[in-house]
């Protein structure tokens, strides 16, 4: 069990990760659109003043009216004074018009922004002298604003009764609009997502909302409004993670299409300074103050005046800890910058001390120097002394090449001598002293001895040299002596290699080999050198030296 819950936990981990640096990308957007509210707000104006530019041009009262309610839309939730101005502007045309449905639609839009306005008694009069009978049209915004207007007074309602009882007639009339909305409309699935919330179905409101948010356009009034009760629904979750990135992601809405007046903003600030995260929390709590006080929510003003002092005393006593943590910094780097000082100091008298033992050791090298001069001296006499060795070692080895050399000589010349009395015997028909000229016994014996010399006297020379050269080959590869050899053809070529008789042309005169001959024992021993093939012969003229 403990292991299956450790691979699920691993597997989820990432999971886990992913949502937390989603939720930092969101808020780190949300932090830039803050910084960038005055952005957003210029686009605003410069939609609006279009509109007041298109009024100027505009004669009929029908197009006035018209324009009239897109300039109430826009300033609804960015200034309610302005709204509440074209409100009843738009009630006067209705009222010229003589047009029941544009005067009830008037008269809803005014009895809303008075709600925000906090005129929930003007609000209040004004929809109770609606006959929405006359225009069923309306019927669903008209329920809407009944309940935005009442769930406004039970947030501001100062006894419990009365808050009771606002809550009754806020849901009341929520659920009455959703008789009138199609199921598909986004009014409808912010009442009814409402509706499921108030009644505690936190995983019904998540699969109605969820799949519908997809579908909202980002320049959407609504997406603001959705994410915002998708964040309450995480809320009776427990799940606060997932609040708070939806609070964002309303929040961003809210902030990108301009509205000041709005809810998620303030409820991530206090999200926020749970969290123990103040910069973000004040920042957040301020900026929403003064979009309430620029559009003139009273209600929104009083919200955040309540939660302003809380915030900002947490971020006036983190100012404090900050200021005494600098404070605490700086007496620390003085206190380091005095020890620093008492350590250049100590190092300044340990310089100096430092240089009276330079100027005593460069009294030392100069004796030193001395020395070394006596010894280069000396050096010099013993190189002299082993270039003597080597001279002497050089004319040794010069006069073993000689001797062989003469030796080698005298076998040619008997065996010239051989074909001279062959030819004498031959024109005296001398048939025994012909046998006797032709016999080649003499000249190999000769040669036998001849070779058996070189043998001892080069193993006097080099007593180790057949140990090194078949260390030189791989171990399989050995030269294997018959009984009674010293040493074999191929050790007397390398024999004569090491003494420095590396011409193949002079090794076969002397040897009694073809020249191909030497060249194939010299190539097969090469294949079976232990190392590199080009450095084998190089190696054999280090046999019986230091240098290996």
């Amino acid at each position: 069990m403990n292991r299956f819950l450790t691979v699920l936990l691993a597997f989820l981990s990432p999971l886990f990760l992913f949502a937390q640096n989603n939720s930092e990308q969101l808020l780190q957007e949300l932090d830039r659109t803050v910084a960038d509210y005055q952005l957003y707000s210029d686009k605003k104006e410069i939609q609006i003043n279009k509109l007041k530019e298109l009024l100027l041009s505009t004669s009929s009262d029908i197009q006035k009216y018209d324009v009239y309610g897109k300039l109430y839309a826009e300033y609804k939730s960015y200034q309610s004074d302005s709204a509440l101005i074209y409100a009843r502007k738009s009630f006067q045309i209705a009222e010229k018009l003589n047009d029941i449905e544009k005067l009830n639609h008037a008269r809803l839009n005014l009895a809303s922004i008075m709600g925000t306005l906090g005129m929930y008694k003007e609000a209040t009069d004004i929809l109770n002298r609606i006959n929405i009978t006359t225009s069923p049209e309306l019927k669903g915004y008209y329920f809407t604003v009944n309940s935005v207007v009442y769930g406004y007074m039970s947030d501001y309602a100062a006894s419990l009764q009365e808050k009771k009882n606002y809550i009754v007639l806020t849901k009341k009339y929520r659920d009455s609009s959703l008789n009138y909305y199609k199921p598909q409309s986004s009014a409808y699935i912010m009442a009814k997502s409402s509706t499921l919330l108030d009644a505690g179905k936190h995983k019904e409101t998540l699969a109605l909302l969820l799949n519908y948010f997809p579908n909202i356009a980002h320049n959407s009034d609504d997406r603001a409004v959705i994410a915002y009760i998708i964040s309450q629904a995480y809320r009776q979750k427990k799940d606060a993670e997932q609040e708070k990135k939806w609070l964002t992601i309303s929040a961003i809405s809210d902030l990108q299409l301009a509205k000041k007046e709005y809810i998620s903003l303030r409820s991530l600030a206090f999200l926020m300074y749970e969290n123990g995260d103040i910069d973000r929390a004040y920042k957040y709590i301020k900026r929403s103050l003064e979009d309430a006080l620029f559009c003139n929510a009273r209600l929104r003003t009083y919200e955040i005046s309540k939660m302003l002092p809380i915030i900002n005393e947490a971020y006036q006593k983190q100012n404090e800890t900050n200021r005494f943590q600098l404070v605490l910094f700086l007496i620390s780097v003085s206190i380091l910058s005095m020890f620093l000082l008492a350590v250049l100091f100590l190092l300044f008298k340990q310089m100096k001390k430092l240089s009276k033992a330079k100027q005593d050791l460069s009294l030392a090298n100069s004796k030193l120097s001395e020395l070394n001069t006596e010894l280069n001296t000396f050096n010099e006499k013993l190189n002299e002394t082993n270039y003597t060795l080597t001279e002497a070692n050089l004319l040794k080895e010069i006069y073993i090449g000689r001797y062989m050399d003469q030796c080698s000589d005298y076998i040619g010349k008997l065996d010239e001598y051989r074909r001279k009395l062959n030819v004498m015997a031959t024109t005296g028909k001398m048939n025994d002293l012909i046998s006797a000229v032709k016999s080649k016994q003499f000249v190999e014996n000769e040669l036998a001895t001849f070779l058996m010399n070189f043998d001892k006297t080069f193993l006097q020379l080099f007593p180790n040299f057949i140990s090194e050269f078949s260390a030189l080959l791989i171990d399989e590869e050995a030269i294997q002596l018959k009984e009674g050899e010293l040493l074999n053809t191929e050790l007397r070529i390398f024999a004569l290699i090491r003494l420095g008789i590396k011409d193949s042309a002079k090794i076969s005169t002397f040897l009694r080999y073809s020249v191909s001959t030497i060249y194939n024992y010299r190539s097969q021993l090469k294949n079976k050198a232990a190392g590199p093939r080009e450095d084998f012969e190089a190696k054999v003229m280090r046999i019986g030296t230091n240098l290996k």
